[in-house]
């Protein structure tokens, strides 16, 4: 292609792009407000912390009103007046495509994606407001960070090439290696954002590497041709690891892993972690664990799939990529465990069990790839495989969007406790239950949210782990190999329990130390908490559970467009 003809279709694309691009865009002039009030000295008369909160909700609406749009066929029922904000259009947003000439898609997975990104932005500006950090000098600052890295999330969810893969990872990971050193003054902080950085620069330049190893070898960066490409090259050979192109595949593949593996916190990049929570505040941690792996599951998801159907071979390599991440799920959901169990500060027992839970949603990203890659006799007349490799992906959109609450219930307990007993132990939550009412609140939603994170019903992590142990379970009987990484999910299961139960012990069964410091809990902190616990129960034990299954069901269909030829042998 020509550069007038590149630059002909990019002008014909445009309108388009820049239609769907809307979230994005307000994101990025929220940024230019914020910095124009550091510059001009005008967070005394409009803190940072409102510009950056509107901001965000403006990007919420306009990814809600794309999402109801596209979900609805052209029309907002009840919500037109968002149809007229944001000029949604049945041939820009109503039509899924690739956009920016084919860097980005547009489809219901991607809008569903940045949909929970925005709503999880949203609750963890709220959160940084009611707990006080950053505080007003630094908040232009703070929230100019926390949205450019939330635009590379956004970005991340709809990626369709190798350039805009490494391009949002890191504008995702570059923002976080300052907010995790923003404490200012503390050692410990320091030292975890000088170890962020040096784990991230070094991931990156593999990953790069792997970029351009990976597109050397297939002569194109888009992800939709990446299944033809490999078939051709690999066109008249059989797979083999004794194959050069075979080598050279797998090593740009595993190379790209490097810098995904990185930002999922998933064994063997999963050293900075740890540290990275326990040095940074309990607001960015918990944006870290859950914003960046919801935005990198599917930015995984997406490459994964890129190499599935077509030839023989391109089936092969997919089948081995499933198997691949099926034992580093199983690697890291037992190193997770195994260390939060010795855990004594709050802040790294909850890093540990990200790790542990990016574990578990790993197993559905195997589970996909084992699926829709198979014979289609090898599962018997009773199943489809297209509808169990949707169920896989359902498995881990429904996951993530119930991790948000758990996850970020359990840090926000923690920040708020945190800023009446000035610590992060768990020692100091002993007794915590004899507290004041708000402390009282507090209390009870940490303990939703461990026992969602164990997986009790009904609580919505239990469904969650269900919809993906099942999916295992069924590619199982295509590869046995995932009915061991299943049975290590499900000790794990119970291991994580001993260390979920110690901290609650503390909290329900422990006396309070002599001579302590009363803890008086402000009421807004109660409610605050009640906000994000209620909708772990809810997602678990009432009729919004099988609406938010459906919903994440229509979202994985986009993966599996009807045209789609069937995988056969």
């Amino acid at each position: 292609m020509t550069v007038t003809q590149l630059l002909d279709q990019f002008q014909g694309d445009l309108a388009r792009s820049l239609e769907i691009f809307v979230p994005e865009l307000i994101l990025s002039v929220t940024v230019v407000l914020l910095l124009l009030s550091r510059l001009c000295n005008l967070e005394r008369i409009l803190p940072a912390c409102w510009i950056a909160l509107f901001g965000a909700l403006g990007a919420f609406l306009a990814v809600f009103a794309q999402f109801a749009y596209l979900r609805s066929g052209g029309s907002i029922p009840g919500l037109g007046f968002l149809n007229t904000i944001f000029q949604l259009s049945e041939s820009g947003v109503g039509t899924s495509g690739p956009y920016f000439t084919g860097l980005m898609m547009h489809d219901a997975l991607a809008v569903f994606f940045r949909l929970g990104l925005m709503l999880f932005l949203v609750l963890t500006m709220s959160l940084t407001i009611l707990t006080g950090i950053p505080d007003q000098e630094d908040g232009p600052d703070f929230y100019t960070l926390l949205i450019g890295s939330s635009i590379g999330m956004l970005m991340a969810a709809g990626v369709n090439h190798l350039l805009m893969m490494f391009l949002s990872i890191e504008m995702i990971s570059v923002p976080s290696y300052a907010m995790v050193g923003f404490l200012k003054g503390r050692r410990q902080s320091s030292e975890a954002a000088l170890k962020y950085v040096v784990y991230g620069a070094g991931t990156a330049g593999v990953m790069l590497y792997g970029l351009s190893l990976l597109g050397g070898l297939l002569g194109t960066a888009d992800f939709s041709l990446f299944a033809e490409r490999f078939g051709l090259v690999m066109e008249g050979q059989a797979f083999s690891l004794a194959n050069p192109m075979v080598i050279v595949a797998l090593l740009g593949i595993a190379m790209i892993f490097v810098g995904i593996a990185f930002k999922l916190s998933l064994v063997p990049f999963h050293f900075w972690c740890p540290d990275a929570f326990e040095g940074a505040s309990a607001e960015v941690a918990g944006f870290l664990s859950v914003a960046s792996k919801a935005a990198v599951f599917a930015l995984l998801v997406r490459f994964v799939t890129s190499f599935s159907g077509g030839a023989e071979a391109v089936r092969q390599l997919a089948t081995y990529l499933g198997l691949s991440l099926g034992v580093i799920a199983a690697f890291s959901m037992t190193l997770g465990n195994l260390s939060a169990y010795t855990q004594t500060n709050l802040k790294r027992l909850l890093a540990y069990s990200t790790i542990a839970h990016a574990g578990y949603m790993v197993m559905a990203v195997a589970a996909l790839m084992v699926l829709s890659n198979a014979n289609p006799a090898a599962l018997g007349a009773g199943h489809d495989l297209k509808l169990e490799s949707q169920i896989a992906v359902e498995g881990l959109v429904y996951y993530l969007a119930v991790y948000l609450f758990m996850n970020l219930t359990a840090f926000a307990v923690v920040a708020f406790l945190r800023n009446e007993t000035f610590r992060e132990d768990i020692d100091s939550f002993d007794g915590l239950i004899a507290e004041g009412p708000a402390t009282k609140v507090l209390c009870i939603a940490l303990m939703f949210s461990f026992f969602s994170l164990v997986g009790v019903p009904p609580f919505g992590g239990f469904f969650a782990k269900f919809a993906i142990f099942k999916s295992t379970f069924v590619a199982g009987e295509i590869h046995p190999l995932l009915w061991g990484v299943l049975a290590v999910a499900a000790l794990n299961t119970v291991i994580s329990l001993f260390y979920y139960l110690r901290v609650l012990k503390a909290v329900f069964i422990n006396p309070r130390p002599a001579g302590h410091r009363p803890v008086a809990t402000p009421a807004v902190a109660g409610w605050f908490a009640v906000l994000l616990a209620v909708p772990i129960i809810l997602l678990g034990a009432s009729r919004l559970q099988g609406r938010l299954s459906e919903t994440a069901r229509y979202a994985a269909t986009a993966l599996f467009p009807a045209d789609r030829p069937e995988t056969t042998k």
